[in-house]
């Protein structure tokens, strides 16, 4: 159980799935050794394997839940496998089973020294950082168009997928949109190279800068309940009577139970595995977005739509072939994201002719790494830094289009830019944070945070010193 916490910690990190744990990993086991030792040694038969029954019981359980914190449960070959193999350590080394137990327990206390740092991080985790330096969330809109934020994971801005390392000609889907009335914006990146820290600057409207990122790197503390819990930008949308819908294709937000704040979303936290990495269901977002349209004929709605395509290159060696191997891959998720989203829109526009259409990305296709890992160790080609944030911005306003809408440049200041054109209220514009890029460093340089892109959208490699 610690090591599973230790591993996992931001996907377990709920009271819920604490006490899952508990019953899973310390109450079953127990219960379980108890009446199967009480079995064995009152039956007659089996009195004479009473000497093995311990042994075996702890090896083998306590493979098998090794086997699944570390793989989960699919691989039932290697799980057969792995139990035979306990079984037989167990019975040859049955007389020394109490030493086996004391090796279990420093083991125990090992992973405990470095899982309580995590702990009290999470514990003591402030949202201070959220805090705004104006009052705009108190803005109040003059206009209430029914807005859809449409996510498309890892989907690369125009401006790098025409050039190397993805060199790919995406200019029938691009102007497909602009006949539709879309906008693209070129040059806009990621402020941060993850689906959760870009999307947590997103709805915090400012910089977290990783918080206290911790050596082997881990994902950002609290992030999921920043996403999809009590944020600005939500608290923004409710203050001006706008319902709040939340459409996911996998629960990879709500792995760890966070409190939802969104007035509505597609996937219950009842659906929601305990020990799930977010991936094990599919949701059909289509339908679920029709029913809402066809309910939702006023305006003032917000659907934050995040879908998995076109996604980037693996994250695992394991699995990578190569980066060229890589990039076909990732070029041909795109033309399927491309697919997806003309009909999605298409749908949209049917049924909402006054709809503000938003298509963006949380941080580049990582095409050019042979996998994502590459991505924090130090880097010199500046090809291979804008991969990393590259990210899709497509808009088709609802009216004409601000004319302060050149101040699109990142995630981080997309919201503030949008509400002070919803309230037509420039002075919001006044308190923007700096359009920089950041990323965790672990090899190459000392371990930490680092501005990787400047504000002029210059590669740069400057260490932030307030981590």
């Amino acid at each position: 159980m610690l090591y599973y916490y230790n591993t996992n910690f931001t996907y377990v990190n709920s009271i819920a799935q604490f006490l899952f744990c508990l019953l899973t990993f310390l109450v079953i086991p127990i219960v379980s050794f108890y009446i199967i030792t009480q079995i064995v040694n009152r039956a007659n038969i089996l009195s004479k394997l009473s000497k093995f029954s311990l042994p075996i019981l702890n090896l083998c359980w306590f493979s098998l839940l090794m086997l699944v914190s570390s793989y989960g449960i699919k691989r039932r070959t290697l799980v057969l496998l792995v139990l035979m193999i306990a079984a037989t350590v167990a019975i040859l080394l049955h007389k020394h089973y109490k030493k086996i137990v004391v090796l279990q327990f420093l083991m125990a206390i090992t992973v405990l020294v470095t899982l309580l740092p995590k702990v009290l991080e999470y514990a003591t985790v402030s949202n201070k950082w959220m805090r705004q330096t104006d009052a705009i969330e108190s803005v109040v809109f003059k206009t209430k168009p029914n807005i859809y934020m449409i996510q498309v994971d890892g989907y690369a801005n125009k401006t790098e997928l025409s050039k190397a390392p993805y060199s790919f000609d995406n200019s029938s889907f691009e102007v497909a949109l602009e006949n539709k009335g879309f906008k693209w914006y070129s040059n806009y990146r990621s402020n941060y190279y993850s689906t959760l820290s870009s999307n947590t600057s997103l709805f915090g409207m400012r910089h977290h800068y990783h918080l206290k990122p911790s050596k082997p790197y881990q994902e950002l503390i609290n992030s999921r309940e920043v996403i999809v819990g009590e944020n600005p930008v939500i608290s923004i949308f409710k203050n001006n009577n706008y319902k709040t819908h939340l459409l996911l294709e996998k629960p990879y937000f709500l792995v760890n139970r966070p409190k939802i704040a969104y007035d509505f979303c597609n996937i219950s936290l009842e659906d929601v595995d305990y020990l799930g990495r977010g991936f094990e269901i599919k949701k059909d977002i289509e339908t679920e977005l029709n029913r809402l349209l066809e309910a939702n004929n006023d305006s003032g709605n917000f659907y934050f739509i995040e879908k998995f395509l076109p996604s980037h290159i693996t994250n695992s060696t394991d699995t990578s072939k190569n980066k060229k191997t890589e990039r076909e891959l990732y070029l041909k998720r795109l033309k399927e994201a491309n697919t997806w989203l003309t009909e999605l829109i298409s749908n949209i526009e049917a049924k909402d002719k006054n709809a503000l259409i938003i298509i963006s990305a949380d941080h580049g296709g990582f095409v050019g790494f042979d996998t994502t890992n590459e991505s924090t160790v130090k880097q010199d080609t500046e090809a291979l830094v804008k991969t990393i944030f590259t990210s899709a911005l497509a808009i088709k306003w609802n009216t004409e289009a601000p004319k302060f809408d050149d101040a699109f440049k990142t995630p981080v200041n997309f919201f503030r830019i949008l509400f002070a054109h919803l309230s037509e209220n420039k002075s919001y514009l006044e308190h923007l944070q700096d359009d920089k890029s950041y990323i965790i460093i672990s090899k190459g340089a000392p371990f930490g945070v680092y501005e990787y892109i400047d504000e002029n959208g210059k590669v740069v490699f400057n260490p932030i010193k307030n981590n």
